[in-house]
């Protein structure tokens, strides 16, 4: 028995997956290249008419429900449908207001859009929450008990089921083009599935208890709506403000830096998001200084092409000489990162060099200080030059510090 359940749902959950990639296929011209623009539009304009037509239809399959078995619970939820048919479409207008071209006012594009149309999908969720709670608070203070009748069960299953699939849905085209509205849309799916499923057995209970749940259930629907929206409108609001490039992207940008024998090393990264697939790659590349001009230009040059070309992003290059195989600015070097960690084991250091004077030797660096530091930058560039000067007095460091912005 428990193995024919369990291939009735591997056989369920093959057929949601099945759906979604036939409307993929059918509706999305060149689905595999996600990188491009037009693409992104199109898998969003799928989403968001699937979004519009099926949580129509849930509006109007619950709405008849709710009236039908005189439920609040149940006819608050289905105008919960009716918003997110909203918020799909306040989605596809924000994709395409994302895809237009760069002008004089906006040189980057307009990709930042979609964030923008994902915070008011968020705000729209957490809109129609509050009203759901005011609604549950008063059904609670009146309560009336609503009547029990099978096709309710029934209307309310086809409803959970349609909703798992949408989540699944958002879920997979979300991920896909990495948006952050459709996958607020997925959030919100799955809290929808889990409210009607709420529904669902306070529904059922009117058959065997005396005591109207209708209200408590409306209630947890309500508090379960507006965390959603909350949780999605921070990580959009996060996106807006600008957050820390994925550790995952951080690591592909060195290890592609890797294959480029003539770069000794990378300072200073920094990656600006401007709306999915579109962002901006600057840094620093370390290149000998005894590398001829032109040849280290050219290395650079290509680096930089090579770069558009993989991440598809604007790539500048600052290139930074340096000492290589040199052991008296070897020997220094390893003399500060000493210093370094005995002030803090987390700071590193890049650009050293130093210029030997008849008195002093002074040493120049970047000093690199984490955004979580219990330092102040002067306080730390002063505390690692102070422990430089007692390894040996004739030492000067000179000490720019900074933080790290990856």
């Amino acid at each position: 028995m428990k193995k024919a359940a369990n291939s009735e749902k591997i056989i369920t959950e093959r057929l949601k997956i099945l759906l979604t990639n036939l409307l993929i296929k059918s509706f999305v011209k060149d689905y595999e290249k996600t990188e491009k623009t037009e693409v992104r539009e199109r898998y969003a304009m799928l989403s968001g008419t699937t979004g519009i037509i099926a949580n129509i239809m849930l509006f109007i399959l619950k709405l008849l429900t709710g009236i039908f078995s005189g439920t609040v619970a149940i006819v608050a939820d289905a105008f919960n449908n009716i918003s997110d048919a909203g918020s799909s479409v306040v989605t596809m207008l924000g994709f395409r207001m994302s895809s237009k071209h760069a002008d004089k006012k906006h040189p980057l594009g307009h990709g930042r859009m979609e964030y923008i149309t994902a915070f008011i999908v968020d705000i729209m969720i957490m809109i129609v929450g509050i009203e759901l709670f005011k609604t549950a608070i008063d059904k609670i203070i009146h309560p009336d008990k609503p009547e029990f009748h099978p096709i309710t069960l029934i209307l309310l299953g086809i409803a959970i089921l349609v909703k798992l699939w949408l989540y699944l849905f958002y879920r997979k085209i979300g991920n896909t083009i990495d948006s952050a509205a459709i996958k607020a849309a997925a959030l919100d799916s799955i809290s929808d599935t889990v409210a009607t499923s709420l529904v669902f057995f306070t529904t059922l209970s009117a058959k065997f208890i005396d005591i109207s749940l209708d209200g408590w259930a409306t209630l947890i629907v309500a508090c379960l709506i507006i965390f959603a929206g909350f949780k999605a409108a921070k990580e959009t609001v996060d996106l807006l403000l600008g957050t820390a490039p994925s550790p995952e992207l951080v690591e592909s940008v060195y290890e592609f830096i890797k294959k480029y024998p003539d770069v000794q090393g990378v300072h200073d990264l920094m990656i600006h998001d401007y709306g999915p697939g579109r962002f901006i790659i600057t840094l620093h590349a370390e290149v000998s200084e005894e590398c001829e001009f032109n040849h280290a230009h050219e290395v650079i040059d290509i680096l930089e092409k090579d770069m558009n070309e993989h991440f598809g992003a604007i790539v500048t290059i600052h290139l930074d000489p340096i000492a290589v195989n040199n052991a008296q600015v070897d020997s220094l070097k390893k003399l500060a990162e000493e210093c370094l960690a005995e002030v803090d084991k987390s700071f590193t250091l890049h650009d050293f060099r130093i210029v030997c004077g008849e008195s002093f030797t002074t040493l120049l660096f970047d000093l690199c200080i984490p955004v979580d530091s219990e330092f102040r930058d002067e306080e730390a560039a002063e505390l690692v030059a102070e422990k430089i000067r007692e390894k040996n007095p004739t030492y000067k460091a000179v000490i720019h510090a900074e933080h790290p912005f990856v």
